[in-house]
């Protein structure tokens, strides 16, 4: 029995995690949760999974969370970032499946491998902002630490039928998101219900967001580099509108492997949570006769900034990384709140770039405070104070 704490477990992921497990009694337990502000989901959540410690974002959640459980929890909630410190680095959990999205997740999975738990990562954003830091953290403490993204997933099955040392090139795959057919001037004027609607993947508004902008994959490569520990030369994205080949790898000889599967991320999910097992999934399999037209295109960087000005933080490198993701949280909550237009996102991340570099990405305080200074920025020029 593998026992799982899991953070962001109201959102898109954590579902899906949790579906995993539901599946699953007598392989996994949850013995921590740790949610936002949706409330109503977390209490079905507690009723199932009986979780020995709870947090929610703040302290009048924590309040109202109380007030509808059983007596026997109110002593297992706490909230905030120490409360998610808390669930990340429970003692009785073997794993933390950190799914909280965004900047929120870094300093809990900091925590958890501290704690010396192996970790399943679906928070892109912390290798985004501190590869270099989470990276030697786990080296030092012996921490695995598994990729959930569907495409890191990919990659780290495909490479797993080689030598790391015969590795020529790694390729992300792109869905391309709604707009990749719509043209410069379309692009101006689409709406955030219009940005929110993927072709293949159910997801959550945020990500639905960056998959649009193209950022998402942007974090990806970031992600990648220090996942994979390749240079950033050697990582490439082709947009493959379908989602069935999830990612490749090519090697020196010219061999490329690609991992393929239907578009569920329940997945790759349950791969990280049995690896270097597999489960057997109730899902349909992949019914080749019907995907004989899988298409690869180069991405357009002209319509799709947002690519190009991730492959530029990371190949500055220091604290640049974690601006960009910084400021592109606040821009996307602004155009959701419709306060911006969708090309206004990566225009005001590129702005931030330019004023927001100093720091190191060997130093926890440095990028904390860029991420701070980056979003204060992204904020005045949202908000025409700048």
């Amino acid at each position: 029995m593998k026992t799982l704490t899991l953070l962001g477990s109201t959102g898109s992921i954590g579902c899906n995690v949790l579906d995993v497990v539901r599946s699953f009694p007598d392989r996994y337990r949850i013995t921590g949760l740790a949610a936002g502000r949706n409330i109503s989901k977390l209490l079905e959540q507690v009723a199932e999974f009986d979780p020995e410690l709870i947090s929610v974002a703040d302290q009048d959640g924590a309040a109202g969370l109380c007030r509808r459980l059983p007596a026997k929890y109110r002593d297992r909630v706490v909230y905030g970032v120490e409360g998610s410190k808390a669930v990340a680095a429970l003692d009785s959990a073997d794993m933390t499946i950190s799914a909280i999205v965004g900047a929120a997740g870094l300093l809990p999975t900091l925590a958890a491998i501290e704690a010396g738990k192996d970790i399943g990562l679906a928070n892109k954003e912390t290798l985004v902002m501190a590869g270099k830091l989470v990276m030697d953290s786990c080296r030092e403490k012996g921490v695995k630490l598994l990729p959930v993204d569907s495409e890191h997933s990919a990659i780290f099955q495909a490479l797993e039928a080689g030598h790391r040392d015969d590795v020529a090139k790694i390729i992300l795959t792109a869905s391309g998101g709604p707009f990749r057919e719509k043209s410069q001037h379309e692009l101006e004027a689409v709406t955030p219900a219009e940005a929110l609607a993927h072709p293949n993947w159910d997801m959550g508004r945020k990500i639905s967001i960056d998959s649009a902008t193209l950022m998402n994959k942007g974090l990806e490569v970031i992600e990648a580099k220090w996942l994979f520990d390749v240079a950033v030369d050697a990582i490439e994205v082709v947009v493959h509108p379908q989602s069935i080949v999830h990612s490749l790898v090519e090697f020196q000889d010219g061999s490329v492997l690609a991992q393929l599967g239907i578009p569920d991320m329940r997945i790759p999910i349950a791969y990280a949570l049995s690896y270097p097992r597999r489960l057997h999934m109730n899902l349909p399999g992949l019914n080749l006769a019907k995907c004989s037209n899988l298409e690869f295109h180069d991405p357009d960087y002209e319509r799709f900034p947002a690519l190009s000005l991730a492959f530029q933080a990371i190949k500055h490198g220091g604290v640049l990384p974690a601006v960009l993701n910084a400021a592109n949280e606040i821009a996307v909550a602004a155009f959701l709140d419709e306060k911006i237009s969708f090309l206004d996102i990566a225009a005001t991340v590129a702005k931030v770039m330019e004023k927001v570099q100093d720091g190191s990405e060997d130093s926890i305080d440095d990028i904390l405070s860029a991420d701070g200074l980056a979003r204060k920025e992204a904020a005045a020029l949202i908000s025409g104070t700048s």
